[in-house]
């Protein structure tokens, strides 16, 4: 019994001796470190009225899952599992042109409900007669960049980045913020080839 005894004084004993005080906490989620490409990028000059450059990391693809709209196309990064979907529109009237235009403005302002703010930015190259707005969506939303191009006549282009995950603004970050100087030099080397 004193065995017993002795054994188990000497457990609680180590027991009470080996805690240091400190209160364990879980550890922040983990994310992988990402690679990102050497910036290069391809001229796109598809059957459609305009050509612009991409990157060479990236695929163009036929948009197939909206329809067979000719010059509809998905940019697919796929080592980010995220794609720009790009659609066009000829425009031929004046209220065709404002709806387009409305439409842009009300697919970007959906995200409001998640969005910690949705910066405005007019895109503005009269010597190519290339004029929109890009949206710049911040906080956990489906789209953090939107975009459109038009000659304000005869063309309407547009642009949304989504990624096929959770929006995790916090997660997906340096991602957004490498493919969007992808975009920047898209709508800057934007032309329209009538």
């Amino acid at each position: 019994m004193k065995i017993k005894l002795l054994i188990y004084v000497g457990l609680v004993s180590c027991l009470l001796t080996s805690c240091t005080g400190e209160v364990a906490t879980p550890k922040p989620r983990g994310y992988f470190n990402i690679e990102f490409p050497e910036k290069k990028y391809q001229a796109y000059t598809g059957g459609c009225p305009f050509t612009f450059d991409y990157p060479v990391y990236a695929q163009m693809q036929p948009d197939r899952d909206r329809g067979a709209q000719p010059c509809w196309n998905n940019l697919n990064f796929g080592q980010f599992n995220g794609r720009l979907h790009l659609t066009y529109h000829p425009v031929h009237s004046g209220a065709e042109f404002t709806k387009l235009v409305e439409y842009a403005r009300e697919l970007a302002f959906k995200h409001t409900v998640k969005a910690n703010a949705i910066d405005q930015k007019l895109i503005n190259y009269p010597d190519k007669k290339v004029y929109g707005v890009y949206y710049a969506i911040e906080g956990n939303t489906a789209s953090s960049v939107q975009f459109f191009l038009t000659d304000s006549v005869h063309n309407y282009f547009r642009g949304a980045l989504y990624f096929n995950e959770r929006p995790q603004a916090d997660s997906i970050a340096p991602v957004v913020k490498f493919i969007k100087k992808d975009i920047d030099v898209m709508i800057s080397s934007f032309k329209w080839k009538n």
